[in-house]
């Protein structure tokens, strides 16, 4: 098994988290920002789902009311566009809350996001898709299984999955799951992954490759 430290793991400063520098820059975030829209490139807009599976801007549905995400001080700065993350199945154990916050980004602005909650997650037939910067290669990371333990914090724009009977789920930052609860398994999963904070991230057999 090897340890995200590998390949470049950073320390939160003041934090006792990993953070993944390909998602995120590593920084200790501004304590109260007030959130600001941009209509420029890695920008938000409070209200409405930025990103998603195609790391295009999704628009919910105008008759679900808008919510105002609260800002979430103990996130990272976080960088766009979002990764990515796909897997056969993804596995929470203690899942402590799902909840609707505002996260900021390197470039000053905040994105509404989806942040999971929870003691260790697993996903299996794991993928990572790490979009490349100003016409630079994509990353490209696989592994048999990917596991985050301790204190896991996940912050996504969107969920594409089914449920364990094969019902399909899709959820967004508008569109947050009932109750703030999650079943323990999904499968067929696929995330826009803002970024993820844990204390330890480790995969088995990782592989990564650039391309583009």
């Amino acid at each position: 098994m090897l340890s995200l430290s590998g390949i470049g793991a950073a320390r939160v400063p003041g934090d006792s988290s990993l953070c993944i520098p390909l998602l995120m820059n590593c920084s200790t975030p501004t304590p109260s920002p007030s959130p600001s829209s941009s209509s420029g490139s890695g920008g938000g807009i409070i209200g409405k789902i930025v990103g998603g599976a195609t790391g295009g801007a999704i628009t919910p549905d105008p008759s679900v009311p808008l919510v105002d995400p609260v800002f979430d001080p103990s996130a990272p700065v976080f960088t766009q566009p979002p990764a990515q993350l796909g897997g056969s199945s993804i596995s929470f154990s203690g899942l402590k809350a799902v909840s609707v916050v505002a996260v900021r980004l390197a470039n000053g602005t905040t994105i509404p996001c989806l942040k999971l909650q929870a003691d260790d997650i697993v996903i299996t037939g794991f993928s990572l898709n790490v979009q490349g910067v100003a016409g630079g290669p994509s990353l490209l990371s696989t592994a048999p299984r990917m596991e985050l333990k301790g204190n896991v914090s996940v912050y996504v724009n969107s969920v594409t999955a089914s449920l364990l009977d094969g019902t399909p789920l899709t959820l967004g930052a508008q569109t947050p799951p009932p109750s703030d609860q999650l079943p323990a398994q999904l499968l067929r999963v696929n995330l826009g992954l803002v970024g993820a904070t844990a204390g330890s991230i480790s995969y088995v057999q990782s592989h990564q490759h650039l391309y583009g």
